[in-house]
């Protein structure tokens, strides 16, 4: 329900049970003099009617943007009307944690579903039950990885989303590892022979992004041998999930740990979240990962149930040897991650190819304008990078016309002046391209 008003008898009954005379007296706690006793500028009382006229009137002001040609690790795909009405129901709105499993048998199937369709898609033996996102998936397998291999250093890719750099060098200071970036070549991607000198034998892991933060393609299979000629593991991330229906899974390649956002399988963008970090790995690390598992087995009379197999959290018994200090999994987000990869199925490639042949006719579009140019020559998914003579002049532009730009990378990338990241899904018709570029012109 929207609404549940209370009746003077209601909160008398609440603060009869609560075994208090006043509502104030809950809030003793705190010390009088950090108290607010009167909300200043309060207008008075409206009517539920009025209520909803006037906040109808402020929404109104909003300008809602009418498409988006920004991806930068947060995509707009369309969502099937089915995940809404299947995340919406109560028995899966409601859930948190499936402790009871006698209980929860469909959370956890869900979440086992998930699981079997995270670890398809990567390559990779066993996907645990989601993260908080992308970025913390990735800076928990990197302190993995330096407490599995007894080493110090980790080596991250220049062209891993800098917010993603952010959070692993957070995760990196906290726990005393040194991070070192990987330059990122002409072509936009990492070269083996750059990556093999930088790696000695202090560095536990290379990380890298493939579809990189500039939509590039990284040779996943090179990056790893590289890795293991020098005894370092390999974690392989990626930034929008859809392109999983085309590109060879980085399990495939000899990643030991895949990672990544799950946004783009049925969550909409929402300023960030909530997403789920998606976090894959080989079987021999099943026990060190963090986050939970659900598993699938029988009970006495031989049917099918789903339990809670494994779960290193901070609150159990051992929660001093717990491998995270993570105590949550995005369920309701990994739910609705679940229902569009079951609606899409097969057509999920077709529709990663879709991605590719926007972002290329858009980028042979825009490289069409004068004074427009190309920067990577990597192949690329559904962004891309290229420079104009004004960016910011662009992006206004295009405001202008209900259009969010590019991302521009100078500030993450002061090398990258006058850069812009172009990013086209199937949401971008091939009408609005050929306006895009009327526009610009």
């Amino acid at each position: 329900m929207d609404y549940c008003p209370h009746t003077q008898a209601d909160t008398a009954d609440m603060l009869l049970q609560a075994g208090v005379g006043r509502v104030e007296e809950l809030f003793s706690d705190i010390p009088d003099k950090f108290r607010l006793k009167k909300i200043p500028d309060m207008p008075p009382a409206l009517s539920e009617q009025e209520t909803a006229a006037l906040l109808k009137t402020i929404g109104a002001r909003n300008r809602q943007p009418r498409l988006t040609l920004t991806g930068a690790g947060a995509y707009a795909h369309y969502i099937p009307a089915v995940v809404g009405h299947l995340v919406g129901r109560a028995e899966f709105y409601t859930a948190y944690t499936p402790y009871q499993a006698e209980l929860s048998q469909g959370i956890l199937q869900a979440i086992y579903e998930y699981q079997t369709m995270m670890a398809r898609l990567t390559g990779m033996d066993v996907a645990n039950a989601s993260m908080y996102d992308g970025a913390s998936a990735m800076a928990e397998a990197a302190v993995l990885c330096a407490r599995i291999s007894n080493r110090n250093k980790l080596l991250i890719a220049r062209s891993v989303h800098p917010e993603y750099r952010e959070v692993v060098g957070a995760y990196c200071r906290a726990n005393g590892y040194e991070l070192e970036e990987i330059p990122f070549g002409t072509a936009g991607q990492l070269d083996s022979f750059t990556v093999l000198n930088q790696i000695d034998d202090t560095v536990a892991a290379v990380i890298l992004q493939s579809p990189n933060f500039f939509g590039c393609l990284e040779d996943v299979e090179q990056i790893a041998g590289s890795a293991r000629a020098k005894g370092a593991l390999l974690i392989a991330g990626f930034t929008d999930g859809t392109a999983l229906g085309i590109v060879k899974p980085a399990g495939e390649c000899g990643a030991d740990f895949v990672v990544g956002e799950g946004q783009s399988f049925g969550n909409p963008l929402n300023y960030g979240g909530p997403y789920l970090g998606v976090f894959a790995a080989r079987e021999k690390y099943l026990r060190r990962i963090p986050g939970r598992l659900a598993g699938r087995t029988v009970d006495k009379n031989g049917r099918p149930g789903y339990v809670l197999t494994l779960q290193t959290r901070e609150q159990h018994i051992r929660r001093e040897k717990a491998t995270s200090n993570i105590c949550s999994n995005e369920a309701l987000c990994a739910l609705a991650a679940g229902i569009y990869l079951a609606a899409l199925g097969k057509n999920l490639r077709k529709l990663a190819l879709l991605n590719v042949y926007k972002a290329q006719y858009l980028k042979s579009k825009l490289l069409q304008l004068p004074g427009w140019k190309d920067v990577f020559s990597a192949p690329g998914y559904n962004e891309f990078v290229v420079t104009c003579p004004d960016a910011q002049a662009v992006n206004e532009k295009l405001e202008q016309e209900g259009i969010i730009g590019g991302y521009e990378l100078a500030p993450d990338y002061p090398e990258l002046e006058s850069a812009l990241l172009f990013c086209a899904t199937e949401l971008v018709l091939k009408e609005d391209i050929d306006q895009i570029v009327r526009i610009l012109k």
